[in-house]
């Protein structure tokens, strides 16, 4: 992979303008532009398909407490909690007797009580309650979620999902609304799960990643824009000196027919070539690797 500088230094070489000795901190305007132009570049390859290297898999375990606590029906406290330390407003639900669909904890009011959503539907005193959470953050540098990635890797099955807002709030407000498959949508930032579960299930899905750019010890991307000389970048070198050209010119009101012609090719290639491709058959055939009918024999049964 080509350094930041070099590759805006053989784009500006291609194009007969001056060739800069350092891009970053540079304070010419022309060279301030043609950075900006090479980050675009990366910015709009990066969201218009699944290149190989941003795809990143995600695994986390769902975290519950199942606690003691005492509550009424006039206020929205529980309190006599032994230990609230692990629990966290807004992205902890609370299930229990006496305790409505949907209830979220609102506020951890202090190592023993926590105020909730809703008040209780009826008392509890020293009784069981569950604590679940139920959103968890994407990581830093997550972009979007991959179709069908989303697994319950403890129970061996694919979750359901994402649910629209309408499932969703069936689910959450409905009597009967469990059920074995844990259920998931994307809000507030947040990737949701629904039941709540007492349990610590092992979750994973895929995601695209919005770093495509390495700094000069990386061996992963770190980045999402170019910012230092020594930085480089997932794409392949050639596309983004045609890309850096391209958009150049078309600042400038140049004639791009042959640009554009060029950077759609190495586009075209750097698609095809990026995470290899199945071979089609033109006369396909069911697998016989399974028992089929036509391994059971007429008689003979024993």
């Amino acid at each position: 992979m080509t350094t930041m500088l070099a590759l805006v230094q053989q784009a500006t070489a291609e194009m007969g303008i001056p060739v800069p000795a350092t891009v970053a901190g540079n304070t010419s305007q022309d060279v301030i532009q043609q950075l900006a132009l090479l980050n675009a570049v990366g910015y709009e390859l990066q969201r218009e398909y699944q290149w190989q290297n941003l795809l990143v898999e995600y695994r986390f375990t769902t975290q519950y407490l199942t606690t003691t606590g005492t509550w009424t029906t006039a206020a929205a406290t529980v309190t006599g909690i032994p230990s609230t330390a692990t629990l966290a407003a807004s992205t902890w639900m609370a299930t229990g007797t006496g305790i409505n669909n949907d209830t979220y904890i609102q506020s951890v009011d202090s190592a023993t009580q926590v105020t909730l959503s809703q008040t209780p539907s009826a008392a509890g005193t020293a009784a069981t309650i569950t604590f679940a959470q139920t959103k968890y953050t994407m990581p830093t540098d997550f972009d979007r979620l991959i179709d069908r990635t989303q697994w319950d890797k403890s129970k061996r099955w694919e979750m359901l999902g994402p649910e629209t807002p309408q499932q969703w709030q069936w689910l959450k407000s409905s009597y009967i609304s469990t059920g074995p498959r844990i259920r998931w949508t994307r809000m507030g930032g947040y990737f949701q799960i629904w039941p709540a579960i007492a349990a610590n299930e092992y979750l994973g899905l895929e995601y695209i990643s919005k770093n495509w750019v390495l700094a000069a010890a990386d061996v992963t991307p770190s980045k999402s824009s170019l910012t230092v000389d020594t930085d480089t970048c997932i794409f392949p070198d050639r596309l983004m000196v045609l890309g850096l050209k391209l958009k150049y010119f078309e600042i400038k009101g140049f004639d791009t027919t042959a640009i554009y012609r060029d950077y759609m090719m190495q586009k075209d290639i750097a698609k095809a070539n990026d995470g290899g491709a199945k071979i089609l058959s033109m006369a396909p055939r069911d697998s016989q690797v399974l028992i089929t009918i036509a391994q059971v024999p007429d008689s003979g049964y024993g």
